[in-house]
């Protein structure tokens, strides 16, 4: 193994969205060991790099669910934005639905709250031109031509790893994709099912110490 890509939400951080102190020594452990941790998530730029430097990350880093990555030093938007914008605004006319806090930073993709079932918003916006994810903690409609799995085999490749090299650990539907192209996928005890189905491995924890679980037996980081 030459690298682990991990999600934040609900991956690294509990139901409550807060760092798990468990995922943050094994992160940092594997760092240590000379194991590039990269950063995947559905969360904006800003907040995915300064979860980068609070972790202490030194792999390149998806976010918005690979509509945008930073990689070579540099910001990269994947996600065609306006794909999103014009699904929302459909949606709105239908349901009562508002975009998250900060959604001003988002440069591929829209986010909205989690009250309207994620199946009325899908038959919805049929014929649309986006992915809806729903990751727990918010629904996104983004690009279907940008993937967490595709933008990661990116900044792998500009990392000069190869995917088979990569452990990927994740919870949610929107993991899928990049779960998939990994080497060796992980789900976390709390996952949803399909992602449990599809993984390598499902730890016996959930959250953070899930994370921590899977980066000492397969990384070999003692914690």
């Amino acid at each position: 193994m030459r690298a682990i890509a991990v999600d934040i939400d609900g991956t690294i951080t509990d139901s409550s969205r807060k760092l798990c102190i468990s995922a943050l020594r094994a992160l940092r452990g594997a760092e240590r060991k000379g194991i590039p941790v990269i950063i995947v998530t559905g969360n904006v730029l800003c907040f995915a790099m300064a979860a980068s430097v609070l972790i202490g990350t030194s792999g390149d880093v998806v976010a918005e669910n690979g509509g945008v990555i930073y990689s070579d030093g540099g910001i990269r938007v994947l996600g065609d934005i306006e794909k999103a914008e014009t699904a929302y605004n459909h949606l709105r006319e239908i349901h009562p639905v508002r975009k998250v806090q900060f959604s001003d930073l988002r440069l591929s993709e829209v986010a909205i709250t989690r009250e309207i079932p994620v199946q009325a918003i899908r038959e919805a916006l049929e014929g649309f031109d986006v992915e809806v994810y729903d990751t727990g903690f918010a629904v996104h409609l983004t690009d279907p031509e940008v993937n967490k799995g595709s933008s990661l085999k990116l900044v792998a490749e500009s990392m000069g790893i190869e995917m088979s090299d990569v452990m990927a650990i994740g919870d949610s539907e929107n993991d899928i994709e990049f779960l998939e192209r990994a080497g060796f996928s992980v789900a976390v005890a709390n996952a949803d099912p399909e992602l449990r189905e599809m993984a390598d491995y499902v730890t016996a924890r959930e959250y953070g110490d899930g994370v921590r679980e899977a980066i000492h037996k397969f990384a070999g980081v003692d914690i």
